[in-house]
């Protein structure tokens, strides 16, 4: 399989859908100009709304949704795939889907996923999200084919539920997409280690674009877009806040080895109990 490379682009998006389009835009045709084949955005690339509610009332169908037909057109544009890591797309009148969105470099829609795990959780420091109030939950894990190897798509908080993972490794993935905006707490504290668990547990590699800074409802998410290598290495690293994107050179060759090195996707064993 050869090389090639993935960029993660980081952003701050806001409540303006159409600036987050153009800005998010800009960074993956500079992402390209870097020579990337494989460009992933982070979760809520287009809406970062106030609450559930407002994003919901700015929210659209997938037929009517005005970022994909944009992001579509690039991808034909530049000849590069997109993983856009998750939109808000309206499901009933009630919810959206969290929704990531594979685009080949012709600009047709290769995968989506909508996310499994909802985060539903009262921090510490006060801070409370409930993301099922709004949001329709997933039940499909998602596997796609790349020219280099099989993808498998997840979105933020599913990376504490390690099963998910070992289904998409055990289907064929060699790489691991975690589009996310995690918050500063959960961040400074498990970021990290997660996605080199992840990638360490499976022989994957992990590509994890963030929002970063502070947003439109004053929340302040974690930013450290990270690209790890399948032996836990972290192979790029963006800063905590700016928008900007961070690029690796990817060799499957890399994941085949590591997982040759400690084969435990073939050592998985039923058990009884607890």
């Amino acid at each position: 399989m050869p090389t090639f490379k993935a960029a993660c682009v980081q952003l701050r998006s806001t409540d303006d859908v159409e600036e987050n389009i153009r800005l998010t835009a800009a960074l993956i045709r500079e992402a390209r100009a870097q020579g990337a084949d494989f460009i992933a955005t982070p979760e809520n690339t287009t809406l970062m709304a106030p609450d559930g509610g407002a994003k919901l009332e700015r929210s659209f169908p997938e037929d009517r949704d005005p970022a994909l037909p944009a992001f579509r057109a690039l991808a034909e544009e530049l000849g590069a795939w997109l993983l856009i890591g998750s939109l808000a797309i309206k499901v009933s009148e009630a919810k959206t889907a969290n929704r990531s969105f594979l685009i080949d470099p012709k600009g047709r829609i290769a995968a989506r996923y909508d996310k499994i795990h909802l985060f539903d959780v009262s921090l510490a420091g006060g801070e409370t999200y409930k993301e099922s109030s709004t949001v329709a939950g997933g039940n499909r894990a998602v596997v796609a084919g790349l020219p280099w190897g099989k993808l498998g798509l997840s979105i933020c908080y599913d990376v504490r539920f390690p099963r998910l993972y070992r289904r998409l490794a055990k289907a064929g993935a060699l790489f691991l997409t975690v589009p996310s905006a995690f918050t500063q707490p959960t961040g400074a504290a498990h970021w990290h280690v997660l996605l080199r668990a992840r990638a360490i547990e499976n022989g994957a590699f992990v590509l994890a674009p963030a929002q970063g800074g502070t947003h439109a409802n004053g929340r302040k998410t974690f930013g450290h877009s990270l690209i790890v290598g399948p032996w836990g290495d972290i192979l790029a690293e963006a800063g905590d806040m700016e928008p900007g994107i961070i690029t690796a050179d990817i060799d499957p060759a890399a994941a085949t080895s590591a997982r040759g090195r400690v084969p435990s996707l073939q050592h998985d064993r039923d058990f009884e109990g607890p």
